[in-house]
């Protein structure tokens, strides 16, 4: 049997810098693409960089030169990101922001189940679930309420009158 003690406090300040160095991520990301020196597109990764093999190869190379999937990602990454920095809409950014590292994870397959799934450096698990899984377990217990505006927001009497917003909020 195992017990020991923890501070609640210290473990919602570990919270609050995992969800804001998260968003910092998605925030960077975001904005280096869209600031980039030349016009930032996905179509040279989506149609070369998949390796051969992957089984997405053609589903990835069909989005390539794709204007809405490239804003997709650019957009994403920034709204993801600000929303995980300022504690707002967390667990509709972090639903989104895990579906974005999976689509990314499965971009990275080397290989189908037959080679168990290979990854450049691994089975299964690379950096791109990583985030996904922290992601998760961001908005599946409400970081947004802990230094967040999810918390203020929750109160709001819109949100009182529109139990749907609540699911995006925590």
């Amino acid at each position: 049997q195992v017990s020991f003690e923890y501070s609640a406090s210290a473990i919602a300040y570990a919270i609050v810098i995992m969800r804001v160095s998260m968003g910092w991520i998605f925030l960077q990301a975001g904005l280096e693409k869209l600031f980039a020196a030349e016009p930032w597109t996905a179509a040279g990764f989506l149609q070369f960089a998949i390796p051969e093999g992957n089984p997405f190869t053609a589903w990835f190379a069909s989005m390539a030169g794709n204007a809405t999937v490239d804003a997709l990602v650019i957009w994403g990454q920034i709204l993801i990101g600000a929303c995980l920095i300022l504690g707002l809409f967390v667990r509709g950014a972090a639903f989104w922001g895990a579906v974005q590292m999976v689509l990314f994870w499965m971009a990275s397959l080397e290989g189908g189940l037959s080679e168990f799934l290979p990854l450049a450096h691994g089975w299964v698990i690379d950096d791109h679930l990583i985030y996904a899984f922290i992601l998760y377990f961001l908005g599946a217990i409400g970081a947004g309420r802990i230094l967040g505006l999810d918390g203020r927001l929750e109160n709001s009497d819109f949100v009182k009158n529109n139990s749907w917003v609540k699911l995006l909020t925590g």
